[in-house]
């Protein structure tokens, strides 16, 4: 047993708990929790103060955000609501009813709602995946005095001798350009599985190898399901599920997998850094510029860009006291956890950031920008830069980013910025007075450093998930849960991932986190070491122990595969197959088709995801009951789904408690 936990004699020796200690107060719904001395978070109603602050300002200068759109999109089509609108051919549309429940070529509504949510699938890994062949043409281009140079050589040494490459008295340099090479194989080879398959536990991988979805080239798992669902292919449903198990595979150990390898070897692996979230992070006398999308390689850039002497005398000399960049969405998970970068918020904040009238350019990459930012960005000074022909947008000024000339197009975006400064109008300016201190960077390396600090005195132990296995074993830990995804407008944004949060909390769960839901997290101070003081008394010690906050910022949505890994060493070490582990994945807001692709990847490793959106398949019944139940008999897991966040976190903890009795049954708890 970890030496650090054994003075937690009361916790280990005090039996099964309760399994929920919250108290849920009817009427409003909301949580009630009891706080020792510490009462700072940043409520959702404090949240919604804001925006609607920001909202009137839109109103002042005409301008319409989102939830204007909305209310012009409702009611929303209820057939492609429940997936079983089908326009992939020109003999349609067609949409199953009860009077007509086949569309003209005989598809029924299961062949319909499965050809959309595969489709969805190889949408989403397409993305990922491409973005991540984008980073190791970069990776194939660095260089010692170039733009990107490589700041972790021991992560690329490992690499490549995982792929087998020659290291011994190698430049640097070469063995990158050939690990490289390498990769973009995996995207495109004829014969074989993904590489990354081999760091699956052998019990995984007898799964996928027997159920037919161990992962082949990427671009082929897309390509295949975009095949299977072309008019006049697959219309049996459970084919186009096992199909969307196997290309999400591809993806979160392919292509997403590959992106934050080669994202951590170019731009450095994350540490903990302490940084600052919400839009108070906006400074009224800065010269303030947005990075937003997903793509490493162009924010990197503009944030080495501003912090360049001469451009900060640029700054000072037009009347601001200095340039502050900040990051919105999955890029300011990038730029925080490398640089300490202040994040703006996240998908629905986007723009808010520019109804604040404080922003003198938005700078976008790819993925999740709102194309309405470009009309938007109209009503204020405010520049909207696009920098990638993935991401064309009408009305945006678009400066196609090469790494080749990154570092002076980076330069010219700041300055051009700069010079935006005294275009302000200071009659729509409104800057929200909340943040919230955040510590982030938790990759699975750094988790380990962390569980190290506690087996200094049991050498047999370091490198291992052996300290937080035994917190787990103890009860002091009932488990962990990975809350994932973005903000959708169905529901009410952030609410969800907050309420579901404490709670979580408050049963001794730890949580790691990504993407918007990490940003919901930073926006509320659960980042804080302080938020200790939330938990129940088994995770508070455990935070104290270590010295880590009970909410693990691991990345961007792209670095979901760390929590793949982060499940597979735990089962590892563990001795048991990931399905068993009390650990599973929560999407409260999930709304894109990425997010549908990391789902399947996360079913498929063998961890059960519980969604608060429901997916676009209620037309069929066959196809409910396949992504619910049916995935179980094939991985060993599947999808709960609930919109009521109260009852889904219920179902969370119930379904966590349910694998501890599981593991007690069989002598291994």
């Amino acid at each position: 047993m970890c030496p650090a936990l054994q003075t937690t004699d009361a916790f280990l020796t005090e039996g099964p708990r309760r399994k929920r200690r919250g108290s849920f107060v009817s009427g409003e719904g909301k949580v009630k929790f009891a706080m020792s001395g510490w009462n700072q978070v940043t409520t959702v109603e404090e949240m919604e103060a804001d925006t609607q602050r920001l909202r009137d300002t839109a109103c002042q200068v005409c301008a319409e955000t989102y939830e204007d759109r909305k209310r012009n999109q409702t009611p929303q089509c209820r057939f492609g609501e429940d997936g079983i609108c089908c326009r992939i051919c020109s003999m349609g549309p067609c949409r199953v009813t009860p009077k007509a429940p086949r569309g003209i070529c005989g598809a029924d509504a299961h062949a319909i709602a499965g050809r959309n949510y595969l489709r969805m699938v190889a949408a989403g890994t397409a993305s990922h995946s491409d973005h991540a062949r984008e980073i190791l043409h970069v990776l194939h281009m660095s260089s010692r005095d170039g733009n990107y140079p490589v700041r972790d050589e021991q992560k690329l040494i490992r690499l490549a001798e995982e792929y087998g490459i020659e290291t011994e008295g190698r430049d640097i340099y070469d063995i990158a350009h050939e690990v490289a090479e390498t990769a973009l194989m995996e995207f495109g080879k004829p014969f074989g599985t993904q590489r990354f398959a081999e760091r699956a536990i052998p019990e995984r991988r007898e799964v996928w190898a027997r159920e037919g979805i161990m992962p082949r080239a990427i671009d082929r798992e897309i390509a295949t399901a975009m095949h299977m669902t072309h008019m006049g292919n697959t219309a049996d449903a459970e084919a186009l599920v096992r199909q969307g198990l196997r290309c999400g595979l591809s993806n979160g150990w392919g292509g997403s997998m590959l992106g934050t390898e080669v994202t951590d070897i170019l731009f450095g692996t994350p540490t903990v850094r302490r940084t600052e979230g919400n839009l108070g992070v906006l400074e009224k006398d800065m010269v303030n510029i947005a990075v937003h999308g997903h793509d490493p390689v162009f924010s990197e850039m503009v944030v080495f860009a501003a912090e360049q002497k001469d451009l900060g005398d640029r700054a000072r000399a037009a009347g601001a006291k200095g340039i502050n960049i900040v990051g919105l969405c999955c890029t300011a998970n990038e730029i925080a956890m490398r640089h300490g970068v202040r994040m703006a918020g996240n998908f629905l904040q986007q723009e808010n950031a520019v109804l604040t009238g404080a922003l003198e350019m938005m700078c976008v990459d790819v993925q999740c920008i709102f194309p309405a930012l470009a009309q938007l960005t109209e009503c204020f000074h405010t520049k909207f830069i696009t920098s990638s022909p993935i991401a064309r947008i009408p009305g945006s000024t678009y400066i196609e980013f090469k790494p080749e000339t990154a570092l002076e197009q980076a330069r010219e975006l700041v300055i051009m910025a700069i010079d935006n400064y005294k275009n302000r109008d200071e009659s729509k300016l409104f800057i929200p007075e909340h943040k919230q201190t955040a510590v982030v960077g938790y990759p699975t390396e750094q988790i380990i450093k962390e569980l190290d600090k506690v087996t200094n005195s049991h050498v047999d132990e370091r490198g291992s998930f052996r300290p937080a296995i035994d917190a787990i074993r103890a009860g002091v830990l009932r488990g962990a849960v990975a809350i994932v995804g973005c903000n959708n407008p169905k529901i009410r944004p952030d609410y969800s991932h907050f309420e579901i949060m404490r709670e979580l909390l408050r049963n001794d769960i730890l949580i790691v986190a990504t993407g918007c839901a990490a940003q919901l997290a930073t926006k509320a101070g659960l980042l804080n070491m302080e938020a200790k003081d939330l938990c129940g008394a088994g995770l508070k010690r455990v935070c104290e122990l270590i010295g880590i906050p009970p909410i693990l910022h691991m990345g961007a949505c792209v670095d979901i595969s760390r929590m793949m890994l982060l499940a597979n060493g735990i089962a590892r070490d563990w001795g048991v197959d990931i399905s068993q582990i009390p650990v599973v994945g929560v999407a409260p807001e999930w709304m894109s088709e990425k997010a549908v692709s990391i789902a399947n990847y996360v079913v498929s490793t063998g961890i059960d995801v519980y969604l608060g959106i429901e997916p676009q398949v209620k037309g069929s019944a066959q196809m409910m009951e396949l992504i619910t139940e049916g995935t179980r008999r094939i991985t060993g897991a599947g999808f709960i789904i609930n919109t009521d966040p109260h009852d889904l976190v219920r179902e969370i903890i119930d379904g966590i408690e349910a694998k501890r009795e599981a593991l007690a049954a069989v002598g291994v708890l």
